[in-house]
C-alpha cells in the first residue's frame, strides 16, 4: 500500500475474513516451513503443506525427572487427544527399517542410543501418516541439549512443552514403590496405586533400576541436563508441580495444551459485553475504550445522541422516546450499522453493550456482518444488583449522583432532597433482570465461544479478567 494515501479505507470484511480463516498465521507457518526445509520448488511444497492441514494437531513434549509421572500424563493426554505417543522404547521396538535394529543393539549392549540414531527414529516416525494427521506426544525426549538442537535443526517444532517437577525426596520415595505388571506393562505403586485384584497383585514385579542409589544417580543426571534444555523452548514452556494428585496434574497439562499461544497477527478487538442491568457493562466498556482506544458503543446512548443530533433517523426514533416504548429492532440496527461501519470502528475496534438483548437481535447483528470476536457475560447475583441500583439517588439541584451505601451525601440537607429514578425501583430492576436472564441462556449458546465472568467483585478485578480474555487467545472448548 502507498503510505502517502493513509489512512487506508479498509473494508470491514477484509480483517474479519483474515481473522476468521487465520490467514496471517497460515502465511507465517508456510514461510517458516520454507525457510526450514528450503525446497527447490516452493510452490508444490506449499501446496502439499496446505493439503496436509496439520498445523493445529497436537505437537507436545513432556519432560520430567524419574517417577514424576510423565509417562502416565503422556498416556492420558494421548488417549484424550487421540494422538500418538512416542517414547524411546516404542521407537526402538519398531521393525520397519534398519535404523531401529542398530538402535536396539546400542540400547541392549550399551544401555544408550546415540543422539543421531534417536533423532533419525523420531524423524522417520513423524513422517508417517498417523503422526501427520493426529499429531504426536514425545515422552521424555529430548534428554539432552544436543538432542533438542538436533530436533530443532530438522524443523521438528513442538507447540507445547510441559516440564513436571517435584522434590527429589518425593521422587525417590515414589520410585522405590513402583511395581510393574509383566503381562500388560501397567505400572502400579505400593502406596498410591495398588491394584484391588489379587491376581494382579501376585504377578507384579519390581522393575530394574529403582533403588535409592540408582534413582539418585538418574536425578543428578536429569538436573544436569534439564537446565540446558529449557532455554531451547522459552515461549512454549509450562512447568507443573508433580507433587500433587495425578488427576490434577493431568487437567493442568490438558488445559495448557488446549490453549493457543498468543499470535503475532494483527488483531482488532470487537468486544460484546452482556449482562443484567447494574452488572457494570458501562464501566467496563469505558475502561476498555480508555486503555485500548476502542470505540465505546452503548446502544441506548447511541439512540439518544441520534435524536439529539437530529440526524436522518431522529424522526423515526423520537415518537418511541416520547411514548417511552422500545425502539423497533429494524430502526436500532440502522443506527447501529451506521455507527459500526464508520472508519474509526473498523480501524480501532469497538466495544458494544446493551445490544443484543435476545436471540433475534443477535441473529440480526450477525446477518448484517458484525461479528464480535470476544463476548463476555457478566454474572451478578440478584441481591447485589438490588443493592447497586435501588440505593442510587440524584441531587435535583446540582445533578450530582450519590449512593446511599458507597457514596452517601455529605450533609443532611442534601440527603433530604435526593430523588430516586423510577427505573431504580426494586420492581423495575426485578423486571429488567428477569428479562435478561430469560434470554441469556440462548445468547450464551449462540455465542458459543463466550466467556462468563463473576461481575460481583471489584470492577478493576473484573477489568483484568476481561483484558486477559482480549489479549490472550481463547482456550479451545472442543478438540
Amino acid at each position: 500500500m502507498d503510505a502517502t494515501t493513509a489512512p487506508h479505507l479498509i473494508p470491514p470484511e477484509m480483517p474479519q475474513y483474515g481473522e476468521a480463516n487465520h490467514i496471517f498465521e497460515l502465511m507465517q507457518t508456510m514461510l517458516e516451513q520454507l525457510l526450514i526445509h528450503q525446497p527447490e520448488d516452493p510452490i508444490p511444497f506449499m501446496i502439499d503443506h496446505l493439503h496436509r492441514n496439520n498445523d493445529n494437531v497436537p505437537k507436545i513434549v513432556i519432560l520430567g525427572p524419574p517417577a514424576s509421572g510423565k509417562t502416565t500424563i503422556a498416556m492420558w493426554l494421548c488417549k484424550h487427544l487421540n494422538s500418538n505417543l512416542l517414547t524411546k522404547e516404542n521407537l526402538i521396538a519398531r521393525e520397519f527399517s534398519q535404523v531401529p535394529e542398530e538402535a536396539k543393539w546400542n540400547h541392549q549392549g550399551l544401555k544408550t542410543v546415540p543422539n543421531s540414531l534417536l533423532v533419525k527414529l523420531i524423524q522417520d516416525r513423524l513422517h508417517e501418516k498417523d503422526c501427520s494427521r493426529r499429531g504426536w506426544i514425545l515422552d521424555g525426549i529430548p534428554e539432552t541439549r544436543e538432542q533438542a538442537l538436533m530436533i530443532q535443526t530438522l524443523g521438528i517444532a513442538p507447540r507445547h512443552v510441559i516440564v513436571l517437577s517435584a522434590p527429589d525426596t518425593v521422587l525417590i520415595e515414589r520410585n522405590m514403590g513402583k511395581r510393574i505388571d509383566p503381562q500388560t506393562g501397567e505400572i502400579y505403586h505400593t502406596t498410591f496405586d495398588w491394584p484391588p485384584e489379587m491376581e494382579i497383585q501376585n504377578r507384579l514385579m519390581v522393575p530394574e533400576g529403582i533403588s535409592e542409589l540408582e534413582t539418585a544417580r538418574k536425578l543428578l543426571e536429569y538436573h544436569r541436563n534439564i537446565v540446558r534444555i529449557l532455554p531451547a523452548y522459552p515461549k512454549i514452556l509450562k512447568v507443573i508441580s508433580a507433587d500433587q494428585p495425578c488427576v490434577d496434574v493431568f487437567y493442568q497439562a490438558l488445559t495448557y495444551v488446549q490453549t493457543n499461544h498468543r499470535s503475532n497477527a494483527p488483531f482488532t478487538p470487537r468486544v460484546l459485553l452482556c449482562g443484567p442491568v447494574g452488572s457494570g457493562k458501562s464501566l467496563q466498556a469505558a475502561l476498555l475504550a480508555q486503555k485500548y482506544g476502542l470505540v465505546n458503543v452503548c446502544c441506548g446512548q447511541l439512540l439518544k445522541e441520534t435524536v439529539a443530533n437530529e440526524s436522518k433517523f431522529s424522526e423515526l426514533i423520537r415518537p418511541f422516546f416520547e411514548k417511552e416504548v422500545a425502539v423497533p429492532d429494524n430502526i436500532v440496527m440502522k443506527v447501529l450499522t451506521q455507527r459500526l461501519s464508520q472508519q474509526d470502528c473498523i480501524q480501532k475496534g469497538w466495544v458494544l453493550h446493551s445490544f443484543p438483548r435476545d436471540l433475534d437481535q443477535a441473529h440480526l447483528l450477525k446477518s448484517l456482518g458484525f461479528h464480535p470476536n470476544r463476548v463476555f457475560f457478566l454474572n451478578v447475583p440478584f441481591d447485589s444488583i438490588i443493592e447497586r441500583l435501588t440505593l442510587r439517588r440524584t441531587d435535583p439541584v446540582t445533578g450530582e449522583r450519590y449512593h446511599l451505601m458507597y457514596k452517601p451525601p455529605p450533609t443532611v440537607e442534601i440527603q433530604a432532597r435526593l430523588l430516586q429514578h423510577p427505573k431504580d425501583s426494586e420492581e423495575q430492576v426485578r423486571l429488567r433482570m428477569d428479562l435478561f436472564y430469560r434470554n441469556s441462556a440462548e445468547l450464551e449458546q449462540f455465542y458459543e465461544r463466550s466467556v462468563t465472568l463473576n461481575g460481583d467483585q471489584d470492577p478493576y478485578t473484573v477489568f483484568e479478567y476481561i483484558e486477559s480474555g482480549i489479549i490472550n487467545p481463547l482456550p479451545k472448548k472442543i478438540l
